[in-house]
């Protein structure tokens, strides 16, 4: 088997050397998605040390924006922060990431079928909304731009929650999606990709929306991303992305607690 290399470990503040702070946004978010950002590409790897001190001196800023910050990447799973020593990222688990697979399919499963089932869904202001983002979709593939594909793909998503009025399950989803993100893009590095494919499902299910059929919504769905078995198949059809995270993981030697 081929051997996978890991890029030069580069600390954060190298990372965000680049980035400045908008005063018209709210620091705190900023850092969260900047860092969050580094860490579902893999630039910052598992067990790799965030300064605190570091990332207030890079974006010119006080520790305290920095700290809230890096307590939401807590929360979201991405960071451990562990008493009298650091922030570390948390290493990449397939066990979580098989356990959120199962909580979106099914919280998923029952926002289509809602929203399907809510008349004001199958009005020409939500089809013209999700084919505008459909279309921006098909742009950014054709030029190669992942990253933007990958927030207008959780815009589409995230869309489906709202529709069926229950915006706020889409945070519980998110909330334990930090292994997803990651593996995900890991497959897009290994070249595992499926944009022309998730375009037409991502018509499919608003297609059967539109149309008021739950059960069409949920048929849709599921071909799109998959029952947890599919996935879970998926997985150990891929033994070179198992080794990946298993290098990765190794990477950076971490503190005995940060182990999973």
């Amino acid at each position: 088997m081929a051997k996978i290399a890991v890029d030069r470990l580069r600390t954060v503040s190298e990372l965000l050397l680049d980035m400045r702070l908008s005063p018209e946004k709210s620091k705190v978010s900023q850092i969260f998605d900047a860092i969050r950002a580094l860490i579902v590409e893999i630039k910052l790897l598992p067990g790799q040390q965030i300064s605190e001190l570091e990332v207030a001196d890079a974006l010119e800023t006080s520790k305290t924006p920095v700290r809230e910050a890096l307590i939401r990447l807590e929360d979201a799973g991405l960071v451990r922060i562990v008493p009298k020593s650091g922030t570390y990222v948390t290493p990449i688990r397939i066990d979580r990431y098989v356990e959120a697979c199962f909580i979106r399919v099914n919280l998923e499963i029952g926002a289509v079928r809602r929203a399907a089932r809510k008349s004001h869904t199958s009005d020409a202001d939500f089809c013209r909304e999700l084919d505008e983002g459909i279309a921006e979709q098909e742009e950014v593939i054709a030029r190669d731009d992942y990253r933007r594909f990958f927030e207008l793909d959780e815009a589409f998503h995230r869309a489906l929650y709202q529709l069926a009025g229950v915006p706020g399950v889409w945070w519980t989803v998110k909330g334990v999606q930090a292994d997803v993100d990651r593996v995900r893009h890991l497959k897009t590095l290994r070249n595992i990709r499926k944009g022309p494919q998730i375009i037409e499902q991502h018509r499919a299910i608003r297609d059967a929306i539109a149309a008021g059929s739950p059960a069409d919504a949920e048929t849709a769905l599921l071909a799109h991303i998959g029952g947890l078995g599919t996935e879970i198949e998926t997985l150990s059809r891929q033994p070179g992305l198992l080794e990946h995270i298993e290098i990765l993981n190794a990477a950076v030697k971490r503190p005995h607690l940060l182990r999973a």
